[in-house]
């Protein structure tokens, strides 16, 4: 159980800030996820860039596998976004009831 210890006490912080931000927490929660999604986005779209240009052009199995690779990387970023958006809706619903 001791190894756990540091990542208990540096966790703890944010839980309790969260926890007595209470609604406006969950709004900034849901910011720091949609931009969490909006940074994948922009590094797989950058690393697809970089292969082609440093690579050149590719066959089209090579080509294939990129794109499918970059659409699954924008697919779960795209839900990391719209699961942030939730998160920040409820909380500013939360506030606005409270």
């Amino acid at each position: 159980m001791l190894p756990l210890l540091p990542v208990f006490l540096i966790g703890l912080f944010p839980m309790l800030l969260f926890s007595l931000l209470g609604p406006a927490g969950l709004v900034i929660l849901g910011i720091l996820i949609a931009c969490a999604g909006l940074t994948d986005i922009l590094d797989a779209s950058g690393a697809f860039s970089e292969q082609i240009i440093v690579h050149g052009y590719a066959r089209g199995s090579e080509r294939a596998g990129q794109r499918t690779a970059l659409r699954s990387e924008i697919r779960f970023a795209s839900t990391m976004i719209a699961s942030g958006a939730a998160l920040a809706v409820a909380g500013m619903v939360g506030l606005f009831i409270s």
